[in-house]
């Protein structure tokens, strides 16, 4: 079997933190032991790019058990946790490509090797597999069934795609499910940002004014989780209903301009270019501490803040001081890639358990229904969404009501008056 991790003697470790995580996944295991008994995935060749974590483990586990062929690359240079990664290896037969800390070069060599294995279905998280594919490994593209993507950020590039003619197969717009984004997106993202933050710092986030950039769903979880740290919250945006559903949530909204004067905390979570740039740090207060949580390392212009420094130290892991010429310092944490998974573990198993059973329920449904699909996203289909939202209540002892059939006959009518 061809893999690339850093050090299989980290297995143990790695097996370990993964039963830990499957713990709290009881929907995906739900999902795994139906998939054991059908083996749905037969015969079919899955390539991920996803986050090599313990969460990610138990969907590749999953897929495997139905009947799967299953090979991991990493999403994020960053993110990779090698005990995790020798542990699929070692433990679980799984082919990974990732090492924590990985330069470009090699990022891409491993997302190659996936595709060497000419995947029938592609699971991206930020569409790099399914980019690399159409640029470079165009000759595979007839093998592809469909795919999946995970992240608001991936969804917004192959809608891009799909738009000009370009994508050449199905995708399933996995980011796009309830179950993930008013879940994984505002609970995971709210609470493992601010994990990440406080793992890099250790500084009190009470009392501070904290700024985040974008009021999407991740940025509605990072607002709503500093503020109940005790920090004032800015929020700042390009979207006028974002920015008012903002403004009557509580927060004060403001120009990036303005805010970059006041903030002790910066955390961008918006999915696109230079949302801190220069002339932002330009008035930033001496002792600000920067940071993303959104996909790509490109939401702060970490070039123009490294021209204006006279002096760069790595004062702290994951952290970054940049002197300016004024006597000024401002703090970068995790090169600004995403602080949540750099600097901590990412999101809880919890909320991830429903993300990635819509992943692999997704995986089954494009591998039943890919004749009949098009060239475009497409959105969960409603009755996964509901599957994992009811596997979910069930791990949970929940129960729900049920409409009666009298109440099932009066929505369905136009009949009936006031």
């Amino acid at each position: 079997m061809d893999f690339d991790v850093k050090d299989l003697g980290l297995a143990e470790k790695g097996k370990l933190r993964i039963e830990w995580a499957e713990k709290d996944m009881p929907v995906l295991r739900q999902v795994r032991e139906r998939f054991e008994r059908e083996k749905p995935l037969k015969g079919v060749r899955v390539g991920a790019c996803l986050h090599v974590t313990t969460e990610t483990a138990n969907l590749m586990i999953t897929l495997k058990s139905g009947g799967a062929e299953v090979y991991l690359t990493a999403s994020n240079p960053l993110s990779t946790q090698d005990d995790v990664a020798a542990s699929l290896v070692k433990d679980y037969d799984i082919p990974v490509f990732a090492i924590h800390g990985e330069d470009r070069e090699t990022y891409y060599s491993h997302i190659k090797a996936v595709l060497n294995n000419k995947p029938h279905i592609t699971m991206d998280d930020g569409a790099d597999l399914i980019s690399t594919l159409h640029k470079e490994f165009r000759d595979y593209i007839p093998n592809v069934y469909g795919g999946t993507e995970e992240t608001t950020t991936g969804v917004i590039r192959l809608k891009a795609m799909a738009e000009k003619e370009q994508l050449m197969f199905p995708v399933i717009a996995v980011n796009d499910a309830y179950t993930k984004h008013l879940f994984d997106n505002r609970y995971g993202t709210g609470q493992s940002t601010i994990d990440g933050i406080l793992r890099a710092t250790n500084r009190l986030i009470a009392g501070s004014t904290f700024v985040v950039a974008g009021y999407g769903w991740c940025g509605k979880g990072v607002a709503m989780r500093a503020k109940g740290m005790g920090a004032e919250v800015i929020v700042t945006e390009i979207d006028p209903l974002k920015a008012l559903e903002a403004r009557m949530d509580g927060f004060r909204v403001m120009p990036m301009t303005e805010a970059a004067k006041l903030g002790d905390f910066f955390v961008t979570v918006t999915g696109n270019k230079n949302v801190i740039d220069k002339h932002h740090f330009e008035v930033m207060k001496d002792g600000a501490i920067v940071c993303n949580s959104g996909h790509f390392d490109v939401e702060i212009n970490v070039k123009a803040l490294e021209d204006m420094a006279v002096e760069i130290r790595e004062i702290r892991e994951n952290v970054k001081e940049y002197k300016l010429k004024d006597g000024r310092s401002l703090y970068l944490l995790a090169e600004g890639r995403l602080v949540n998974l750099a600097a901590a573990e990412g999101h809880p198993a919890q909320v991830m358990d429903m993300s990635f059973a819509n992943q692999a329920l997704s995986a089954e449904y494009i591998y039943k229904n890919h004749q009949s699909l098009e060239k475009r996203v497409y959105k969960v289909p409603d009755e996964l969404d509901f599957e994992v939202a009811r596997l979910k209540l069930k791990a949970l002892g929940v129960e729900i009501d049920e409409l009666t059939e009298e109440q099932k006959e009066y929505l369905a009518s136009w009949e009936f008056g006031t």
